[in-house]
């Protein structure tokens, strides 16, 4: 199996470089976000390989870091999601943003990528949130609050506060993370008003 591919890049395709290994050239399928920031032709680089067999073929797709490949891996365990749904979220989204968004709940942002409606972005969102949290680069508060109020079990407060924040245009990953600050000051008489004004506050830097 290989697991990672050094050589110089012979040429681009459409989705895929071809890699020369020592006189070898290999076909790697990659994110249009990493095929972007591949070296010119003629110059050494590293790719990270996720190896697919099947009947009719083997394919590999490549990855400019291992917590590439693995979202890519976990990405396809999801149900209705095949290489092509998984390279064009990583298409769009780093490794880091694919655990934020996934923690979050953040439909909107999953749902950008190519090929994903929203309810292959529900999936993805359901059958990864377990799993992001750990991954994600963001504060466990501000995940606690995203994820209390997708699920419909945030204190009233606290969803009241998200919503309007988000009413007034901010994204919900922005009020999520606004609330939970908010939270963090508003003493023990928490109400709506005093989250909201806390939370622009936090907004406005």
């Amino acid at each position: 199996m290989i697991g990672k591919l050094k050589g110089i890049i012979d040429s681009y395709g459409e989705d895929h470089v071809i890699l020369d290994v020592h006189g070898v050239g290999y076909q790697v399928h990659c994110p249009s976000r990493i095929l972007q920031g591949l070296p010119r032709a003629g110059e050494a680089a590293v790719l990270f390989i996720e190896t697919i067999v099947r009947e009719d073929m083997i394919r590999l797709y490549g990855f400019a870091a291992e917590a590439e490949r693995e979202w890519f891996r976990m990405l396809m365990t999801v149900q209705g999601v095949g290489a092509k749904v998984a390279l064009g979220v990583l298409g769009i989204l780093k490794a880091s943003e694919v655990a934020n968004a996934i923690a979050l709940g953040d439909k909107a942002t999953i749902s950008r990528a190519p090929g994903v409606g929203k309810r292959v972005a529900e999936r993805i969102l359901a059958e990864l949130k377990d799993k992001a949290p750990g991954l994600a680069s963001i504060d466990q508060d501000t995940i606690s609050v995203s994820q209390s109020v997708a699920d419909n079990v945030a204190a009233r407060p606290v969803a009241e506060a998200v919503s309007a924040l988000t009413n007034l245009g901010y994204g919900q990953p922005q009020a999520s993370a606004a609330v939970a600050k908010a939270m963090q000051s508003a003493g023990e008489d928490v109400t709506t008003e005093k989250l909201i004004r806390l939370g622009l506050k936090e907004l406005a830097g």
